[in-house]
């Protein structure tokens, strides 16, 4: 593959799970176009591969940007993914296994390419232009429909040696737990994920104690997101407070038990109900991590929100590749 231009362009990709989302970034990262698309649920890893390039082709054409100028294109995808093959291994909601992403687009475009999970580049953002700017170590827990983990240590993606790691959502915090998606029993995410708050909400709503939410949506499950929460509280449904502020506390279990093995200087915790809600998160997740982690290491980090919202994953996924491929961490990055 030839070397890329002097001041590469690059393109940040972020396949969440309800949307595709491509931008454009000069060598400051700057925004210079983007496109949006919805991620469709049916037509297979093929329709699903044509619609990523319609995306990105799109997002160049914004910009005015030729794939010639391309320094390279990184990727976010929310699951797990073969980095050093640039593969998508799984993601259930969609029907898609083993992608070869990588190849694909470095094919159809010209440029190398980089794989990364969504949540490992969110945090790297953060790292790099967000909350955690500049920290030793970075640990970042994302709750949504599941609950994403990533951590940045020395300015590199913690990693396994080929896939992506850091599945906090799968730390066993409940052993009598609910049946979690991926097969385990009292995951995480099944006591303190988006869905899961969003379930026990429903169910206050249906016996009467949450009166606001039950006098607007009633306890329909997919109406319950994130804004609709936060107005619940503001509108005096106090068990809707109660029952956030309990995953709240689950997920400072987790992160205690993090600061004891790896004491990360910073956690950063995000997703659209942490921003919506930021200090009933912040309060009970530091408190609970304090008390759970090992004594001496109290107060050797800090619990912070997040500051780059949606744009964390597609610009930590473009920022990614600039550094695989221009830095010097071994990553994707080519040999001349």
């Amino acid at each position: 593959m030839a070397d890329g231009p002097k001041t590469p362009i690059w393109v940040g990709f972020d396949l969440g799970g309800t949307k595709m989302l491509a931008k454009v970034y000069d060598a400051n990262f700057r925004e210079l176009g983007s496109e949006r698309k919805r991620t469709k649920e049916h037509g297979g890893a093929q329709a699903g591969m044509e619609r990523i390039l319609k995306t990105i082709r799109k997002a160049l054409e914004t910009a005015g940007v030729n794939p010639k100028q391309l320094g390279g294109i990184g990727v976010g995808f929310p699951g797990p993914v073969d980095m050093r093959n640039g593969k998508l291994l799984e993601a259930v909601n969609l029907g898609w296994e083993d992608m070869p992403l990588k190849k694909t687009l470095e094919s159809e475009f010209g440029c190398p390419v980089t794989i990364a999970n969504d949540v490992d580049v969110g945090v790297y953002a953060e790292y790099r232009f967000g909350a955690a700017k500049s920290a030793h170590c970075v640990v970042g827990v994302f709750p949504g429909t599941g609950i994403g983990g990533g951590c940045v240590y020395e300015g590199k993606i913690f990693r396994a040696k080929s896939c992506s790691a850091m599945e906090i959502g799968h730390i066993q915090v409940n052993p009598h737990g609910k049946l979690c998606g991926c097969g385990r029993y009292g995951c995480l995410e099944t006591e303190a994920s988006r869905l899961a708050i969003a379930a026990e909400v429903a169910k206050a709503a249906y016996r009467g104690e949450a009166p606001h939410l039950r006098g607007t949506i009633g306890s329909d499950l997919q109406e319950i997101r994130s804004a609709v929460l936060a107005q619940a509280i503001k509108e005096g449904d106090t068990v809707v407070e109660q029952i956030i502020r309990r995953a709240a506390e689950k997920i400072g279990t987790a992160v205690g038990n993090l600061v004891t093995i790896m004491c990360p200087d910073v956690i950063v915790l995000g997703g659209g109900l942490v921003q919506a809600l930021p200090e009933l998160f912040l309060e009970p997740v530091t408190t609970v991590a304090r008390n759970t982690c090992m004594p001496p290491l109290i107060d050797f980090f800090r619990v912070t929100v997040a500051k780059l919202a949606d744009d964390a994953s597609v610009l930590g996924a473009a920022a990614w590749a600039e550094e695989c491929l221009q830095g010097d961490n071994g990553g994707s990055k080519k040999k001349s």
